[in-house]
C-alpha cells in the first residue's frame, strides 16, 4: 500500500533530492576527530539582552498565536533598523512579513510568484535552495554562471540572458554577500544591473541575510535602487547568532505584499511569538550587535584565506559572510565530492563540495570560518600536510 502510495505523489517531487551540503555534513559526521568547516551556523551565542527579552516573553505568558504578519512591534523595529541602516523605506502596517527565517521567506517568494512555465535568474555558485522551490512551482531555474568573472554578475551576462529567454522570464535572484563565495556587490554593480533590470517586467528576489557581516564597504541595498521591483529577504539567523530561533522578514511593495501574505498564512500561520519578541530586542537595542561577530570573522578570514593560498588553493578573499570558496589545485582529486570526501577521510577536515552551489562551483570546495580560531588553526595544519603528502607522492612517482 505504502508503496503504490509514493507512486502517486507528485511528479515535482521526482525532480528533487535531499540537500547535498546536509547530507554530506551527515555521512562524515561519525568520522572520529573530524573537524567541520561545514556549515553556515555562526559559533556565537545569542548576545544577553536578546536572550533576557526572550525569557522576560516566556515569564509574560506571550505564548499565544502572533498576528500571521507579524507583532506590529516586530514589523516596526525592522522597519526603523532598515531606515537606518541601509535607508530603506517600508511601512510597518502593509510591507513586512515576518517569516519562519530566510528558508521560509524564499519559499514563500517562489512558490507565490511563480507559475508553470515561467523561468527564474540564478546567478551560480549560489546558495542553492532557490532551485528546488522554483522547481516545486513547475517554473525553470536558468543558470548564469558567474565564476569567469570573480563570482559577479556582470551586466553583459545579465542582457544576455535576458535577451535569450525574453518574457518568459519572471524574476532574478540575488544572495549577497554571497554564499558560498563570501563576494559582494559593491554599490557600482548594484547601480548597474538595477539599471537594468528596471527595464523589464520582473521580480527582483534579493536574499540579503549577511547584509551585517561585510569586510570594507558598507552593504548596499537592490531595494535602493528598485523598491518598486525588489522582494527584500533578511533575518537575524546571521547579523545576531540566532540561527534556531527561526525569525526572518519579507520586504515589498504593499500590492506584492498582500499577495506573499497569502501563502504565508497557509504554510505556517505565524512565527513563535517569544521568538518574535526577541528579534525586536534585536532590532531595538541590538542594531549593532553584529559588529564585533564581524571583526573576529574578518580575523579568521584573513587567516584561513592567507593559509589556503599557502597550500596551493586559489582563493578569491571574501568580502562578506563567513565562507571562502577555494579552488581545488590541479595536483588534487579535480570532483568536487571525491575531493572533499578524500580530505574528511584523511586529514579529518570536512568542506562542502563546491557542485553542490550550481554551475561554476565544481573544482571548488567551501569553508565555513565560522568557528574558533583553535579549530581553524589545526584545520589549517592538517590541510596543509595533506597538501604537502599529495606533492611529495607525485614528486615520488616522476622520479
Amino acid at each position: 500500500m505504502a508503496h503504490s502510495l509514493v507512486g502517486k505523489m507528485k511528479t515535482e517531487l521526482s525532480l528533487l533530492k535531499p540537500s547535498d551540503i546536509l547530507k554530506f555534513d551527515q555521512d562524515i559526521s561519525d568520522i572520529p576527530d573530524i573537524i567541520k568547516l561545514t556549515l553556515g551556523e555562526p559559533d556565537f551565542n545569542t548576545p544577553e539582552h536578546i536572550k533576557e527579552a526572550g525569557k522576560r516573553s516566556i515569564d509574560n505568558n506571550c505564548s499565544h498565536y502572533a498576528p500571521s504578519a507579524g507583532t506590529l512591534a516586530l514589523r516596526k523595529a525592522i522597519s526603523n533598523f532598515l531606515k537606518k541602516k541601509y535607508n530603506l523605506f517600508y511601512n510597518p502596517d502593509h510591507e513586512i512579513l515576518v517569516t519562519a527565517g530566510a528558508t521560509e521567506a524564499i519559499y514563500t517568494v517562489l512558490t507565490s510568484i511563480l507559475n508553470p512555465g515561467d523561468k527564474v535568474l540564478i546567478p551560480t555558485p549560489i546558495f542553492p535552495l532557490y532551485i528546488p522551490d522554483t522547481i516545486l512551482a513547475k517554473a525553470e531555474p536558468v543558470f548564469m554562471d558567474t565564476s569567469s568573472n570573480g563570482f559577479v554578475l556582470s551586466p553583459e551576462l545579465l542582457e544576455e540572458t535576458l535577451a535569450k529567454h525574453g518574457e518568459s522570464v519572471k524574476a532574478i535572484v540575488f544572495n549577497f554577500p554571497t554564499n558560498p563565495t563570501g563576494v559582494t556587490y559593491r554599490r557600482e554593480d548594484v547601480k548597474a544591473l538595477a539599471a537594468i533590470l528596471e527595464k523589464h517586467d520582473l521580480f527582483v528576489i534579493s536574499d540579503e541575510i549577511y547584509s551585517e557581516l561585510t569586510y570594507g564597504e558598507h552593504h548596499v541595498s537592490m531595494a535602493e535602487y528598485l523598491p518598486e521591483q525588489t522582494i527584500l529577504l533578511n533575518g537575524v539567523s546571521k547579523s545576531h547568532a540566532m540561527t534556531g530561533w527561526r525569525i526572518g522578514f519579507i520586504c515589498a511593495p504593499a500590492a506584492i505584499t498582500t499577495e506573499l501574505s497569502k501563502i504565508h498564512q497557509f504554510t505556517i500561520t505565524s512565527t513563535t511569538t517569544m521568538a518574535q519578541d526577541a528579534a525586536q530586542e534585536a532590532f531595538e537595542n541590538g542594531m549593532d550587535d553584529g559588529a564585533n561577530m564581524r571583526v573576529e570573522y574578518e580575523r579568521r578570514r584573513d587567516f584561513v584565506y592567507e593559509e589556503m593560498c599557502k597550500a596551493g588553493f586559489a582563493c578569491v578573499k571574501p568580502e562578506g559572510a563567513f565562507y571562502l570558496f577555494a579552488k581545488i589545485p590541479e595536483n588534487m582529486i579535480q570532483k568536487s565530492l571525491d575531493f572533499c570526501t578524500d580530505l574528511a577521510h584523511k586529514a579529518k577536515v570536512a568542506a562542502i563540495p563546491g557542485g553542490s552551489f550550481g554551475p561554476g562551483g565544481e573544482g571548488y570546495i567551501r569553508i565555513s570560518y565560522a568557528a574558533s580560531m583553535e579549530q581553524l588553526r589545526k584545520a589549517m595544519r592538517r590541510i596543509a600536510a595533506y597538501a604537502a603528502s599529495l606533492k611529495e607522492e607525485q614528486g615520488s612517482l616522476r622520479r
